[in-house]
């Protein structure tokens, strides 16, 4: 492990030399590879996502004009603190924007300086977002030799945990037994704990070019490490009230394996389902996957009482290479999740059978796409097989929509509305923990109560 680190850590001394010769450093923008001390990256981020890398790295951080392909969009915005600028953009075309922002900036830096404008104007924080993030504005990151970077990022960790065995198969694994277990260990980070935590997960993920929902907006107040063995801990966390979907709760963690970031997840539950959004990092997906995955599911239920998992087409192919590369169909199907397409259900069946006449068979990429129609479904005892088979949560969504509840402006509250027979006590009280502290009471509350659960069943369905 000491060996291990020496050679990472020398990352960024052995960029500074292929730099000084002249090569070209593209390739480390790649995904897979991204985020390596020295090396830097140009990426489209969130509005609150450029805010915190700005606040850490202003040095490091800059529009990246050069590359910035959509300077059109500019003018709607900068005429919001640059008046004059309508005299320019609505007329002319090939409006040479950066004078104008320079004009205005002087000093500062100009990625600094649009920011704070931003900041400044007198709308709400979903318009600020929703604001810069119509630019599209492309940013240049220098990652220099940061503690944060691919390279050097570590969690301090008391014991190191060493494998003694074979890494644990798929085949060793069981979700049945995995979400029977006793409850996994939890803490609740103080405030400083959190905001360090939450830190290193921007950071991992913005340089791996990904964004989560929970990732940009957290509760910095419930920020939670879960124990799961064998070297894992899990983070996770919710969203503030003032961030929080409509209508189902949301949380979000990452992973870590002897202090080494693995990957991320995302969860997304409504009664006693959940929708799982689960990724492992490139580097280790040969790794005990099926456990860590097995680990999650049981930490959920735990937390949040959900008992029937769903998964997304998306992560399984649907236009997804990455996951029709990686076989993400197989990893669920092994695991005991079934397809909810009847088509799609015979054809995995076939394909299972074709396995046991021709040990090595593997399904085709065309076969792939195929069984990525579906949604996939996994219950555990005690959940009633079938009952969430149709339901989708756009079509809930859509028909509070079409039903246009008047003069009540709270999504959640249409929808009740539009189910007859509730105690009004019961309504306030699940509208109220949706804005509470943690959304997972909110969650509880509704899997106590079976007419609501029936009448949003058959609304979603």
């Amino acid at each position: 492990m000491r060996q291990a680190d020496r050679q990472l850590f020398s990352f960024a001394r052995r960029i500074d030399r292929l730099r000084a010769a002249g090569v070209d450093l593209s390739p480390f923008e790649d995904p897979k590879v991204s985020g390596i001390a020295g090396t830097s990256l140009s990426a489209v981020f969130s509005y609150q996502v450029a805010r915190q890398l700005f606040a850490r790295y202003p040095r490091r951080l800059a529009i990246d004009w050069e590359n910035y392909e959509r300077p059109e969009k500019l003018g709607p915005v900068l005429r919001r603190f640059l008046p004059l600028v309508e005299e320019d953009w609505p007329v002319e075309a090939h409006v040479p924007y950066r004078d104008w922002i320079d004009a205005a900036v002087r000093e500062a830096p100009e990625l600094g300086w649009l920011l704070d404008r931003i900041a400044a104007l007198p709308v709400t924080a979903r318009d600020r977002a929703d604001l810069y993030e119509s630019l599209d504005l492309l940013l240049v990151w220098q990652i220099g030799n940061v503690p944060t970077s691919r390279s050097r990022l570590r969690l301090p960790v008391r014991k190191p945990y060493y494998h003694r065995e074979p890494l644990l198969r798929r085949a060793d694994v069981s979700l049945e037994r995995e979400l029977a277990g006793p409850p996994l260990p939890l803490t609740r980070l103080s405030r400083a704990e959190a905001q360090k935590i939450l830190v290193i997960i921007l950071d991992t993920s913005a340089m791996r070019y990904r964004e989560l929902y929970g990732f940009t907006h957290p509760d910095l107040a419930r920020v939670f490490r879960a124990d799961a063995g064998r070297g894992v801990q899990i983070f996770f966390f919710g969203v503030p009230p003032e961030w929080r979907l409509p209508l189902r709760a949301y949380h979000a963690g990452m992973y870590f394996k002897n202090g080494v970031p693995l990957g991320y997840v995302e969860v997304l539950s409504l009664f006693e389902r959940a929708e799982v959004g689960f990724n492992l990092y490139y580097t280790f997906r040969e790794g005990e996957s099926a456990w860590l995955y097995a680990r999650l599911l049981r930490l959920f239920r735990q937390v949040l009482g959900v008992t029937c998992f769903s998964v997304d087409p998306y992560q399984i192919g649907l236009e997804n290479d990455e996951a029709l590369d990686s076989g993400a169909f197989w990893f669920y199907r092994k695991l005991g999740f079934r397809p909810l397409d009847a088509e799609v259900a015979q054809l995995a069946r076939r394909e299972e059978q074709r396995m046991l006449r021709k040990p090595g068979y593997r399904s085709s990429r065309h076969t792939l796409e195929k069984l990525a129609r579906s949604y996939i479904l996994f219950e555990s005892c005690g959940c009633t097989p079938g009952a969430w088979d149709r339901f989708r949560v756009r079509n809930l969504a859509l028909a509070v929509q079409r039903a246009k509840v008047a003069d009540e402006p709270n999504s959640l509250r249409q929808l009740l509305r539009l189910i007859p027979d509730l105690d009004p006590d019961d309504l306030d009280a699940i509208v109220r923990a949706k804005q509470g502290p943690d959304e997972a009471r909110y969650l509880r509350l509704m899997q106590r109560h079976a007419r609501f659960r029936s009448a949003v069943l058959q609304l979603g369905s």
